[in-house]
């Protein structure tokens, strides 16, 4: 015969699976507030930072991911917008713990950013804490032994008392792999630690960055489920980022030459549960000189807001006017493969090559604008032969 609800809460008491007595179980009716009350969410960095919560940043091997959060690290302890996002309240305590990285690595990505953004060590004095794995700041939040994952009590405490003693606002652990012993498959372990990042996040009101490595995609974008190992890692995470270095396609699209695209890449929110999801913010990698030697010294990567350029920026009504001018004297098609194609009214009215992939792509984008604002329309009719295709004719006149 079952148990009841009652004897079920006795029984597990019994048995020793509460260290406390249970209060009993009843539903909450729900007090109705006024929406004008409630207190406003604890943003700390644009709408990615929250106070108490754990973000997630997913990104593969060499896309920049060390140069963002250095720059996201100079914002927030300086107060400015460096990268676009707004520092909430003034400037913020970071504490970057790098457990891959020697110190004079991390040296290296914060002077260059400092160099970059012209700022002072006025700027980042009391505010910036550093500490590195490789220069004997290890950390094993929790291992795994034959009767499974264990938190390591002592360290979370430790890392609580310090957060508290320096009243840090965001902590930064790169990357997340090397902060346990765990294997990162196991899906109840992973989620163990994940948790008490959260709870150490939760008890100090610091907003805690974990970042990780993204599985091998073949070429596929790279998303928050792309990331190595347990998915309770993802699970756990309010908010994140992932990062994809810019396609050959995009950089055709943009103008930006091949060989060069790896020092983009795009940040696209990840788990955007707590604000409305955006369309990704694409990043530029500048090179830095950081004058420690002939010829500028050695170079760093910083990472700087970058926006994708407007195929419209130099386009006005007169070249809409001269193009529909042209179409309706002449056959042109709809098909780029077209000896007749369209696009070549364009390229010919804006002067430009489309020998050259970038402005090819700039006149396609711009007839199909025209096309999709009914400037431009497209009418099937038969060529000379007789077959059926897509010509451009002109529509509405600007």
């Amino acid at each position: 015969m079952p148990l009841s609800l009652a004897e079920t809460i006795d029984a597990d008491q019994a048995y020793g699976h509460d260290a406390a007595p249970r209060r009993p179980i009843y539903a909450t009716p729900y007090q109705w507030r006024d929406p004008e009350t409630l207190p406003r969410r604890p943003w700390i960095y644009g709408r990615q930072l929250l106070r108490g919560s754990v973000f997630l940043i997913v990104a593969p091997g060499a896309t920049g991911k060390s140069a963002l959060v250095t720059g996201m690290a100079m914002a927030l302890c300086s107060g400015r917008p460096l990268l676009g996002a707004e520092v909430w309240d003034g400037p913020k305590k970071v504490w970057l713990w790098n457990l891959e990285d020697s110190l004079n690595d991390l040296a290296f990505s914060i002077q260059a950013a400092a160099l970059h953004w012209d700022l002072t060590p006025a700027d980042l004095d009391g505010r910036l804490y550093v500490d590195s794995g490789l220069d004997g700041a290890g950390l094993k939040l929790a291992r795994q032994d034959r009767d499974g994952a264990r938190i390591a009590e002592e360290a979370s405490a430790a890392i609580i008392a310090e957060i508290q003693s320096r009243q840090i606002d965001v902590l930064v652990i790169d990357p997340f792999i090397s902060s346990h012993g765990l294997s990162e498959n196991d899906n109840a372990a992973i989620d163990s630690v994940a948790k008490e990042w959260s709870r150490i996040a939760s008890v100090t009101g610091c907003a805690v960055i974990l970042i990780h490595h993204a599985r091998k995609t073949g070429g596929e974008v790279v998303t928050a489920e792309s990331s190595r190992g347990a998915s309770s890692l993802v699970d756990a995470a309010r908010g994140g980022l992932a990062l994809n270095t810019m396609t050959e396609a995009e950089a055709d699209k943009y103008g930006i030459e091949r060989d060069r695209r790896r020092r983009y890449f795009r940040a696209d929110d990840a788990k955007p549960n707590r604000a409305p999801a955006g369309s990704g913010q694409w990043f530029e990698l500048v090179s830095v000189h950081l004058e420690n030697g002939p010829d500028g010294g050695d170079s760093v990567g910083v990472a700087t807001a970058w926006s994708t350029p407007d195929p419209f920026d130099d386009v006005t009504t007169d070249h809409l006017r001269l193009a529909q001018g042209l179409i309706a004297d002449g056959n042109w098609r709809e098909s780029i493969q077209s000896p007749e194609w369209a696009g070549k009214v364009v390229a010919d009215v804006l002067n430009l090559d489309l020998d050259d992939k970038a402005q090819k792509a700039k006149a396609a984008n711009i007839l199909r604008t025209w096309i999709k604002s009914g400037s431009l329309v497209v009418s099937r009719e038969t060529d000379g032969k007789g077959n059926p295709r897509p010509f451009i004719r002109v529509g509405s006149t600007a």
